[in-house]
């Protein structure tokens, strides 16, 4: 990457072509997948992909079944956990600190979203394990307000812990991944917040809420109570997510 500009070496590239139809029959052969609003996807150009984190699974699924190779961004910590790191590493997914203002990771993702690339990421920082959704972190907001792309939602049902053991012994979890549609963050967010760190939190929140009209209610967690003044109606989502 040089002066904004993101360039993926050609040999990543090469192993996005072969890894991608790999991992989606593996995971195919582990239980049925099923993606719920494709038509929602772009076709081409930038956009952030945000999803609820469940499980180590949700991310390379996505990015499995995706129609087109995303960027992906990673907490750095992954980078140094036996295997896991050689899938970060060959894929050329983008090492972000957790917890912590990481200017590197920032510039990496501005420069994919910048370039045309579309760039997935989960705002609640990392794994919830268990299904319901946690609080979402700021840190998205700030791609999406410096970038001005829109935000594409995706609900991800089925990924639990125990996935790939459930699907090695033969019971073929079933996985349902929903995509809402694509939509730009209101400028009018938090015009009455006492902060800007309130402000973004709003952000956020208003974010964790799209993807959370896309599940089941036990998947919302948090966002169970917090969404439950916008007149969402989960249930009529999961069967039509174009709606």
């Amino acid at each position: 990457m040089t002066a904004g500009r993101y360039i993926l070496p050609w040999y990543k590239s090469v192993l996005r072509f072969i890894f991608r139809p790999v991992f989606r029959w593996i995971f195919k052969l582990l239980g049925p997948i099923e993606l719920i609003g494709r038509e929602n996807i772009p076709t081409s150009g930038a956009y952030l992909v945000v999803f609820n984190h469940v499980s180590l699974y949700d991310a390379p699924l996505l990015l499995a079944i995706w129609p087109g190779a995303l960027e992906a961004l990673g907490a750095q910590d992954i980078w140094g956990r036996p295997g896991q790191n050689i899938l970060v590493k060959s894929y050329g997914a983008i090492p972000i600190l957790r917890g912590e203002v990481d200017r590197e990771a920032a510039t990496r993702v501005l420069a994919a979203l910048r370039s045309g690339r579309p760039v997935m990421m989960a705002p609640e920082g990392g794994r919830s394990h268990g299904r319901g959704m946690a609080q979402g972190k700021s840190g998205v907001v700030y791609f999406i307000e410096a970038t001005g792309v829109q935000v594409l939602p995706v609900g991800v049902v089925g990924t639990k812990d125990d996935y790939y053991q459930q699907g090695s012994r033969g019971l073929r979890p079933e996985v349902k991944v929903i995509v809402g549609k694509a939509f730009d963050l209101p400028t009018e967010l938090g015009a009455n917040a006492a902060s800007p760190r309130e402000v973004r939190q709003m952000k956020v929140d208003f974010i964790m809420c799209r993807i959370a009209d896309l599940l089941p209610e036990e998947y919302q967690g948090y966002y169970k109570s917090e969404c439950a003044g916008e007149g969402t109606n989960h249930n009529r989502q999961l069967n039509n997510p174009a709606l």
